[in-house]
């Protein structure tokens, strides 16, 4: 009997401590800072996060306590500011970039949190221009979109 009451012991203890909790963070003025899970002190799946002024500031997905998946980061004013995804708890694949007019103002493959790969430029939801990185240096820019389909297989910019 001792030993039943100390295993359900253990069991119930541990079962507490996995729980996934929603949790929610405020500034001091009242307003919500954040909110999402917790899974084992970790941040798991969807979280937002806000601006002091109460607009969301990020939204994403966690696993581990690291972004995950596609999020999206807005500005104070509520605007939608960048978009893209993250592996690992790094910047990877195209992000999208926008300008104050809610356009698309550039996009680029990211790899470990920088540019690596196509960055494409655009005005007026066209492209413009173009450059090529690696590991986040600049390696060759082209200052229109035709010279720049002649050069690369369009298919790398998927």
């Amino acid at each position: 009997m001792k030993y039943i009451t100390l295993f359900l012991f253990v069991l119930i203890s541990t079962n507490n401590f996995s729980q996934k909790k929603y949790h929610k963070s405020y500034y001091e003025n009242g307003k919500i800072k954040a909110e999402g899970w917790f899974e084992n002190n970790k941040k798991v799946d969807y979280w937002k996060f806000y601006y002091k002024n109460g607009t969301v500031e990020k939204e994403g997905h966690f696993s581990n306590n690291q972004p995950i998946n596609y999020w999206y980061f807005y500005t104070e004013n509520g605007t939608k500011k960048s978009e893209g995804h993250f592996i690992n708890g790094q910047k990877a694949n195209w992000w999208l970039f926008y300008d104050a007019m809610k356009k698309i103002n550039h996009k680029c493959q990211l790899k470990n949190n920088q540019k690596n790969g196509y960055c494409l430029m655009y005005k007026n939801e066209k492209i413009v221009s173009a450059a090529k990185y690696k590991a986040g240096k600049k390696i060759k820019s082209w200052t229109n979109f035709k010279a720049f389909k002649k050069e690369n297989n369009l298919l790398d910019l998927k």
